[in-house]
C-alpha cells in the first residue's frame, strides 16, 4: 500500500545533515523508510523535481564553485555537464516513474487456470550514492533521481576534492529536502572510506577501478549490492578509408573536453599506419586554432589539483625518456606546463611503447597517444589486452569494419564518431563491463538498478506441486515423472538434431 505524497519540506526539519553523525543519519533514514512506507508516484515525482529545482535555483553558485574547485574550469562546462545535464535523466525519471513502478501481471493465460502471477518492482531502501570529483553533481544528481524514481532515500556523497562544490549542495539541501528523503555527506562525516563501510541497501560508486574495488570489499562484508561506474583507457580505431582531418578534429576535441578529466575521452587511438604523420599534424592544428592562449584562458580547464598535475606530467616526461615523442601546443611566451595554474599544453605522443607508464595508466588529462596499425586485428589484439574500458570510439562509417570491431571487442558501450552520445539517451543504459565497472543506470535502466523485482504467485489450481514433489511418492507421481521424462527426452533430442543440421 503507497502512502501519501511528500510535496514540501516539513516544518521545523531544514536542518543540515551535518547536525547529524553518518550513522545516524543512515537510522533515520532506514527507520523513514520503514515508517512510510513504499511510496506513491506523486511523492517520488515531487522528490525528483525538487532535485532538479535544487540545481536551477543555485545554479551559479554550483558553476562559481566548481571553476573555485578546478582553479579554472568554463561556466558553459559547468552548466552543461553538472545542471542542465542533469535534467536530461531527471526528466525521463519524472515523466516515467508511475509507469515503471506498476504491477505486472504476468502469463495471463495461466492465470485463467488458476497459477496467478505478478511482479512488484519495490525500492530497495536506502541507497547511498559516492560521486567523483570530475563531474561532482552529474554522477551523483542523475543517479540520486533513478534512486528516487525508484523510491528509495539517498544519503549522497559528492568529492571531497570539489569541496567548495560540495559546500554548496550541503547548505542549499535543507531547503528542499528533509533529511529523512535526501541528505549530503561531506568530508566532516569522514572520509569516503568511512561511507563505504555503511550498511545501506545498494552503493552506487563512480571513480577509479582502484577505489571501486576498496567500496566493493567493504560492501561486501555487509551483503550489499553495489554499482560500480569506473574508469579505463577508452581506445579509438579510425577506419582505414575515413576522412583523416575529420577523424583528427574529432579526437582532438574529444580528448580536451574538461582537460581530459573525463572517464569517458578517448585515451589512445589506433591510426592507419600511412596516415599517422598527417594525424598528429592536424590534431595540432586543431589543438593551436581552439587553444591560442592557455594560461590565462578562462576556457581551458585546470588540472584538477597538484597530485594529478603532478602525474600526468611525469607520464609525459617518461615516455620521452624511453623514446616516445611528444607534439605539444604551447602559445608563444607561455610557460607550460605551469604548476602553479596546473595548466598542461594539449600533448599528442607518438612513438610509444610497452614499458611505459603511459600504456598502462589511465591518463585523465589532455595526453592523447597514437597507435599505427596495419589491419584491423593488430588494432583489436591491442584493445583486448587491456581490458575492457568503458567506451570504444570508432571513426567511420557504420559498415562491416565497424561490426568486425564490435564483434571481437568488449566495452561499456561504442561510441561513432561523436562524444559519449549514449549520456544523451535515457533509453540507452549507461555502464562499464569488466574493469570499467559493473551495472548501469539512465532512464528505465537506473530504474531498475535500484528496484527489486519482487514475485508474487498465488495458486487456485486443483493440484498441489507441494504434495507431488513429497512423500509418499503415488504410482501416479510415479507415471507424471516417467511422462515428464519421455516429454523432455523427445524435445531436446529434437533440438539436438536441429542444431546438428545448422
Amino acid at each position: 500500500m503507497t502512502k501519501p505524497a511528500e510535496t514540501v519540506v516539513r516544518a521545523g526539519d531544514k536542518v543540515s545533515s551535518e547536525a547529524h553523525g553518518l550513522t545516524e543519519l543512515l537510522e533515520i533514514q532506514k527507520a523513514a523508510f520503514l515508517r512510510d512506507g513504499i511510496p506513491d508516484a506523486k511523492t517520488r515525482v515531487s522528490r525528483i523535481n525538487r532535485l532538479g529545482q535544487m540545481l536551477l535555483d543555485h545554479a551559479d553558485e554550483i558553476t562559481e564553485a566548481l571553476n573555485e574547485d578546478f582553479g579554472t574550469r568554463p561556466r558553459e562546462l559547468s552548466i552543461a555537464a553538472d545542471v542542465a545535464g542533469c535534467m536530461i535523466d531527471l526528466t525521463h525519471q519524472r515523466r516515467d516513474a508511475e509507469k515503471w513502478m506498476k504491477e505486472e501481471n504476468v502469463a495471463k493465460l495461466q492465470g485463467l487456470l488458476g497459477y496467478k502471477q505478478r511482479l512488484r518492482h519495490e525500492p530497495l531502501g536506502v541507497v547511498g550514492i559516492m560521486g567523483p570529483w570530475n563531474f561532482p553533481l552529474q554522477l551523483t544528481i542523475v543517479p540520486a533521481g533513478s534512486a528516487f524514481a525508484a523510491g528509495n532515500r539517498v544519503l549522497m556523497r559528492p568529492s571531497s576534492v570539489t569541496a567548495k562544490t560540495t559546500d554548496v549542495i550541503a547548505r542549499v539541501a535543507p531547503d528542499y529536502f528533509s533529511i529523512e528523503e535526501f541528505a549530503v555527506v561531506t568530508s566532516k562525516h569522514g572520509g569516503g572510506a568511512d561511507f563505504a563501510k555503511l550498511d545501506v541497501d545498494h552503493m552506487f560508486f563512480t571513480g577509479s577501478p582502484e577505489v571501486g574495488k576498496s567500496v566493493a570489499q567493504e560492501a561486501a562484508k555487509n551483503l550489499t549490492p553495489v554499482t560500480l561506474e569506473l574508469g579505463g583507457k577508452n581506445p579509438a580505431i579510425v577506419d582505414p578509408v575515413q576522412d583523416i582531418t575529420e577523424a583528427a578534429n574529432f579526437l582532438a576535441d574529444a580528448r580536451m573536453v574538461n582537460g581530459g578529466q573525463v572517464c569517458l575521452c578517448p585515451d589512445y587511438v589506433f591510426v592507419p599506419e600511412s596516415k599517422v604523420g598527417e594525424f598528429a599534424e592536424k590534431v595540432v592544428a586543431r589543438w593551436t586554432k581552439n587553444f591560442p592562449t592557455i594560461l590565462k584562458n578562462g576556457e581551458y580547464t585546470s588540472t584538477i589539483n597538484e597530485k594529478n598535475y603532478t602525474r600526468i606530467v611525469g607520464l609525459i616526461d617518461d615516455a620521452v625518456e624511453l623514446g616516445a615523442t611528444k607534439h605539444q601546443v604551447i602559445p608563444a611566451g607561455e610557460d607550460l606546463p605551469n604548476a602553479q595554474a596546473r595548466k598542461i599544453p594539449p600533448t599528442l605522443l607518438t612513438g610509444v611503447k610497452a614499458g611505459m607508464k603511459v600504456e598502462e595508466d589511465e591518463v585523465f588529462g589532455p595526453v592523447l597517444t597514437v597507435y599505427p596499425y596495419r589491419n584491423l586485428a593488430e588494432a583489436i589484439d591491442k584493445i583486448n589486452s587491456a581490458g575492457h574500458p568503458l567506451t570504444l570510439y570508432w571513426v567511420g562509417k557504420d559498415n562491416e569494419n565497424l561490426q568486425r570491431v564490435a564483434d571481437n571487442t568488449r566495452s561499456g558501450s561504442i561510441s561513432g564518431n561523436d562524444f559519449a552520445l549514449h549520456l544523451l539517451s535515457s533509453g540507452l543504459p549507461f555502464g562499464g563491463v569488466g574493469k570499467s565497472g559493473m551495472g548501469s543506470y539512465h532512464g528505465k535502466f537506473g530504474f531498475e538498478t535500484f528496484s527489486h523485482a519482487r514475485a508474487v504467485t498465488v495458486s487456485t489450481m486443483p493440484i498441489s506441486f507441494a504434495q507431488i514433489m513429497s512423500a509418499p511418492f503415488t504410482k501416479s507421481d510415479k507415471r507424471l515423472t516417467k511422462m515428464q521424462m519421455t516429454m523432455w527426452r523427445f524435445l531436446q533430442g529434437r533440438a539436438s538434431r536441429k542444431s546438428a543440421k545448422g
